[in-house]
C-alpha cells in the first residue's frame, strides 16, 4: 500500500477526480486493494499525485457513498469487502472433468452469415490522412453542445421515472410525435402514430421486414448493384434474390419485377450509385407493384443530401394502398454510432413488426429516444440537416472538380448529391487490389464488386465518399491515388 500509484494524466479529457476515482475502483475491484490496510491518506496522496487535496477527499467521499469505501474515524478509508466480489479460482472450484472432443459447430450452426461477401472497411480509419470511407461522419460538425444539452433534459427526474420503465413493446410517444410531425412531412408522408416503429437503425427495421416478409418460396427484387447488407440480411432467410440492373436513372422497372414478394429501392440516392430515382419511374414503379401485388420497401436514406434541387417525393407519399414499408435513419447526419432509426408502414404490418421487435429486444433505449425527441423538438435536428447540407455540397463540388482533374479515365453516373461518388474505371482495372495497394499509402477507398449480386463481378468499380475526409485533403488524396491508378494499368499492360 505504501508504494501503491495511482496514475492520472493532467492533461487529459477526462477530469482529475473522475480519472482518481476509476483508478481506485479498478484497483479495488482486482483485488490490489485489501480491506486490512487504509488507503493513502488525502494530503499523502494528493502531494504524490500533484493534485489538490479536495480532489482526492471528494473522490474518496463519492466512492464512500456508493459504498465501495467505509470512513473510519480518524484512521482514514478501508475498502469494504462487503461490496466486493472476489474472483473464484478455477480449479479450486470445479471438480475434474474428463476432457471430451470439441462441439463441431460447423454442422451445428444453421447460419454462417460470416461466409457472406461484406464490405470491409478499416477500423483505424481515422489515423489515415485521405479517408475516402463512406458511411462515417466528420466528429468535427457533430453538434455536442446541443446534444449534451438534450441528454440533460432526458435525465430530468419526470424524464427519468417514464424511461426506466420497461415499455414492453412501445416506443417514447415524444419521439413518435416528433417523427411523425417534424421529419416525415419533409418528404411528403402522413402517418399515424401506431403505422410508425422506431429501430435500431435502418439496419433493424429491414431485418424485422426479411423476418415477416421473406423466406424460402419467397422472391426479393433488388437493386444491382446494390445495398450489400439488405441482400445479406435476405439471404440468410432463403429467399430468392433476383437482381434488377441499375442505370442512370436508378432500378429499371419492367417485366423482371413480376412475380416478386418485395422489391428493394433505394430511391432518393441509389446505394451505391447516388442516381435519382425520377418522378416518372417513381410512379412507374407503384403502378406495376399495383398491379402485379408486390411490396416496395423503400430506403430513402440520404434523401436530404441533394444540392442541385429540391428532393424527389417519397415513394410513400404517393402510396395509396399501403404497399410501401419505408425506412428511414438518422445515421447520416447524427452518426451511425446512435442506432436511431424508423419505419412507416400499414397499420397491420407495424403491429407484427412490433411484436416481433419485442421478441428481439423490445424496444431500443428509451433514455436515446427522449434525448433524440427532445433534439428534434428544439430545432436542433433542422438545423444540424441545414448545416451538413452547406459542409457536404463543399466536399461534393471539391469531389467533381479533383476527380475530373486527377482521375478523367473514370466514369461517374450523374447525381445530385450524397456522400459518395461511384466510379467505374477501366476494364482491366481490379479495384480490389488497388485498395490494398492504396491503404499501404494511406488512402481509404472501398472496391466496388461486394455491391454486385454475380458469381463473377466486375472489378473495376469503387465508392469513395467524402463525408470524413478534410476537405484540404480531397484533392491531394485523388492526386495520390490517381499516382497508384496509373501504376497498376501499367503492371498489367
Amino acid at each position: 500500500m505504501r508504494d501503491f500509484i495511482f496514475p492520472v494524466r493532467h492533461d487529459g479529457d477526462v477530469g482529475l477526480q473522475a480519472q482518481l476515482r476509476r483508478q481506485l475502483i479498478d484497483a479495488i475491484l482486482d483485488g490490489r486493494l485489501s480491506g486490512s490496510d487504509p488507503l493513502p491518506s488525502c494530503r499523502r496522496l494528493a502531494h504524490s499525485l500533484g493534485v489538490s487535496r479536495n480532489t482526492v477527499v471528494l473522490a474518496y467521499q463519492a466512492l464512500a457513498d456508493e459504498g465501495l469505501l467505509i470512513s473510519r474515524e480518524r484512521i482514514g478509508y478501508f475498502v469494504n469487502t462487503d461490496m466486493v466480489f472476489q474472483q473464484i479460482d478455477g480449479q479450486a472450484a470445479s471438480p475434474e472433468i474428463e476432457r471430451s472432443s470439441e462441439v463441431d459447430w460447423f454442422n451445428r450452426l444453421r447460419l454462417r452469415p460470416s461466409e457472406q461477401h461484406h464490405v470491409v472497411k478499416p477500423r483505424n480509419w481515422r489515423r489515415y490522412p485521405y479517408p475516402f470511407i463512406y458511411g462515417q461522419p466528420d466528429p468535427k460538425l457533430f453538434p455536442v453542445s446541443t446534444w449534451r444539452m438534450c441528454s440533460r433534459q432526458a435525465l430530468g427526474v419526470e424524464a427519468i421515472q417514464s424511461w426506466t420503465e420497461d415499455n414492453f413493446n412501445d416506443d417514447d410517444p415524444r419521439l413518435i410525435e416528433e417523427i411523425r410531425t417534424r421529419v416525415l412531412p419533409r418528404r411528403g408522408i402522413k402517418a399515424q402514430p401506431q403505422e410508425i416503429l422506431v429501430t435500431l437503425g435502418a439496419q433493424n427495421a429491414l431485418f424485422l421486414i426479411a423476418e415477416l416478409l421473406a423466406g424460402q418460396g419467397k422472391v426479393v427484387a433488388v437493386e444491382n448493384p446494390g445495398y450489400v447488407d439488405t441482400r445479406n440480411i435476405f439471404a440468410i432467410s432463403g429467399t430468392e434474390l433476383r437482381p434488377i440492373p441499375v442505370d442512370h436513372d436508378g432500378m429499371v422497372v419492367d417485366q423482371r419485377l413480376d412475380g416478386c414478394t418485395c422489391a428493394y429501392v433505394t430511391p432518393s440516392h441509389q446505394s451505391p450509385t447516388t442516381v435519382t430515382l425520377p418522378l416518372e419511374r417513381r410512379m412507374a414503379l407503384m403502378e406495376r407493384a399495383q398491379r402485379q401485388d408486390f411490396l416496395i420497401i423503400e430506403d430513402d436514406y440520404e434523401a436530404e443530401a441533394n444540392f442541385l434541387h429540391a428532393p424527389t417525393t417519397a415513394l410513400k407519399a404517393m402510396d395509396r394502398s399501403g404497399r410501401v414499408i419505408y425506412v428511414g435513419s438518422f445515421s447520416k447526419y447524427l452518426g451511425p454510432g446512435l442506432r436511431m432509426g424508423y419505419m412507416v408502414g400499414a397499420e397491420e404490418f407495424i403491429l407484427e413488426a412490433r411484436m416481433l421487435r419485442r421478441l428481439m429486444l423490445r424496444h431500443p433505449a428509451t433514455n436515446n429516444q427522449r434525448t433524440l425527441a427532445l433534439f428534434i423538438a428544439g430545432g436542433h435536428y433542422d438545423a444540424l440537416v441545414h448545416r451538413l447540407q452547406r459542409d457536404f455540397r463543399t466536399r461534393w463540388e471539391l469531389m467533381g472538380d479533383a476527380l475530373e482533374r486527377y482521375l478523367p479515365e473514370f466514369t461517374r453516373r450523374p447525381s445530385y448529391g450524397g456522400t459518395s461518388f461511384w466510379l467505374e474505371g477501366p476494364k482491366s482495372l481490379d479495384t480490389d487490389i488497388l485498395a490494398r495497394e492504396a491503404l499501404q499509402e494511406g488512402i481509404v477507398i472501398e472496391p466496388g464488386s461486394a455491391h454486385f449480386l454475380s458469381k463473377k463481378p466486375p472489378r473495376n468499380f469503387m465508392r469513395l465518399g467524402f463525408s470524413s475526409i478534410e476537405p484540404e485533403q480531397i484533392g491531394p488524396g485523388l492526386q495520390a491515388l490517381s499516382r497508384l491508378v496509373a501504376g497498376s494499368m501499367q503492371k498489367r499492360e
